[in-house]
């Protein structure tokens, strides 16, 4: 069998039980591709933030910062200018930039120019605009702005959160675009072993499995079929957890997603819950299943996501998993082999989604265009098609 691209795939989707932000790259993609056709998707029913051993409902209109618990009266006020000024910016329009220079001002200094605390600071930067660092703080504001005004614009959508999950869990990710390559002429070997990634003059040629060869002209893979062209950049423990009943604080919601901000409870990275339950059907009527994750920073990783574990309480029963996070080493563009990362801690698929469009410039050697593909699809198939 001869094939353009073999992908090899593990499916790993029992452990990312996590939400989509309804506006971000991969809605795009799932809209783009009409994978939709086979998703359901339901929203899910909150952001929080956690604070002080406490979660807030995380404010994201100036409605909301105004109603909010989270913060002081005066604290209100400046939280709502900042976010009528995310609201109104815009990157091509230099009048409603108010003195701040998108490309040269960090948000360190957008954040000094709204008199913003530190707490309102840590919600902002992890809970709005989802960095897992305080590094973005010395960069350019102008990507900071737009996450935030990303986050506001997906929560209007929906009302209650900015996140969205397909009905059945992210399984059916997988299954749908399984479907849809194989009206494009895609071929699916389940469960097939991998023994030996075949090279020739040090590109790869092919895989072989079971005594038979898939030839092929590229390779895209997990990092663990490749051990050799990849290095460790730390671990991430993840936590699932069984519960009987919402999470405390949270107003019953059947789901919702909490952000622990690093400097909350002393750490250099944020902590993450995502919860869902049988109103996405994927557990039995009254059951929830929470998932804590975090990257870790110590030899005592369980102690480390203990701050999320509390929230939980009780737990009737919990799954401890610690993975290590691999990088590729090369870019592949010499050997023909484009070795994915390894997921992180995080509950969206912001970084999954830069990764892909990583691996489709490494082997086009161009940057994935929405618009320009739109323009191919329609010259093939005419704009009716659409």
């Amino acid at each position: 069998m001869i094939v353009g691209v073999i992908i090899l795939l593990k499916t790993c989707f029992w452990i990312r039980l996590v939400p989509i932000n309804s506006c971000n790259y991969l809605v795009k993609m799932l809209l783009y591709t009409e994978v939709t056709r086979y998703l359901d998707f339901k929203v899910v029913e909150g952001s929080f933030v956690y604070k002080g051993g406490k979660i807030y409902k995380v404010p994201s209109t100036e409605t909301e910062a105004l109603a909010s618990n989270l913060m002081g009266m005066f604290e209100k006020r400046r939280f709502r200018k900042f976010l009528v000024f995310v609201a109104n910016f815009d990157e091509n329009d230099p009048k409603t930039f108010e003195g701040v220079d998108p490309k040269l001002t960090t948000m360190g200094e957008v954040y000094k120019k709204f008199d913003l605390g530190q707490d309102v600071i840590d919600f902002t930067g992890h809970a709005l605009a989802l960095y897992r660092t305080d590094d973005y703080l010395e960069l350019p504001c102008l990507e900071t702005v737009n996450r935030i005004k990303l986050y506001s614009e997906s929560l209007a959508r929906y009302g209650k959160s900015p996140y969205l999950y397909p009905l059945y869990g992210l399984g059916e990710l997988p299954q749908g675009f399984a479907r849809l390559s194989a009206i494009y002429g895609g071929t699916y070997m389940l469960n097939k072993p991998v023994d030996e990634i075949v090279m020739e003059g040090g590109h790869v040629v092919g895989v072989k499995s079971e005594g038979e060869v898939a030839r092929c002209k590229q390779l895209i893979c997990d990092p663990s079929y490749i051990p050799d062209r990849v290095h460790k950049v730390g671990q991430v423990i993840r936590v699932i957890c069984i519960l009987s009943h919402p999470i405390k604080n949270t107003n019953d919601a059947n789901s919702c997603q909490i952000i622990i901000p690093q400097n909350q409870v002393n750490r250099k990275s944020d902590i993450y819950v995502c919860m869902i339950s049988y109103a996405h059907n994927v557990a039995a009527q009254g059951k929830y299943i929470a998932i804590a994750s975090t990257t870790v920073e110590t030899s005592d990783p369980e102690a480390e996501i203990e701050p999320a574990l509390e929230l939980l309480e009780p737990i009737d029963q919990k799954f401890v998993a610690i993975s290590d996070m691999y990088e590729p080493t090369e870019d592949g563009t010499e050997s023909q082999i484009f070795a994915s990362r390894s997921y992180d801690a995080t509950t969206h698929f912001e970084t999954t989604c830069n990764d892909i469009k990583d691996i489709y410039k490494r082997m086009t050697g161009s940057d994935f265009d929405f618009e320009n593909m739109k323009r191919k699809q329609n010259d093939v198939f005419g704009e009716d098609e659409q």
